[in-house]
């Protein structure tokens, strides 16, 4: 099943900066074969159910290895079954009605 999702991991007790861990994220998202779309508070992922899941499990684990004791992370997440849906899908469609004076 494909699921979008939108992820933020914050690590704490790690000083004020965490675009460091927000990069060794990144780096695990996209080696897994992912498609991601970095935003400023977190990330957009699109993927196999499976694999996203198990590359934010990885995300945590590195997190935690670069020093950080604790992790606050917020996920929202979407499926769809009636139709094969994209985040490019969704951004068009809100653009296009915007573009259209629907909004």
């Amino acid at each position: 099943m494909n699921v979008i999702a939108d992820l933020c991991i914050v690590p704490l007790g790690v000083g004020v900066s965490v675009s460091t861990y927000v990069a060794a994220c990144e780096r695990i998202l996209l080696d897994a074969g992912l498609t991601v779309q970095l935003h400023a508070y977190g990330t957009n992922i699109e993927g196999d159910w499976e694999t996203v899941f198990a590359a934010i499990r990885r995300c945590h684990e590195a997190v935690h290895k670069m020093g950080a004791p604790r992790i606050t992370t917020t996920l929202k997440f979407g499926t769809r079954t009636d139709r094969d849906q994209h985040m490019a899908d969704k951004v068009a469609s809100v653009k296009a009605k915007l573009e259209a004076g629907l909004a």
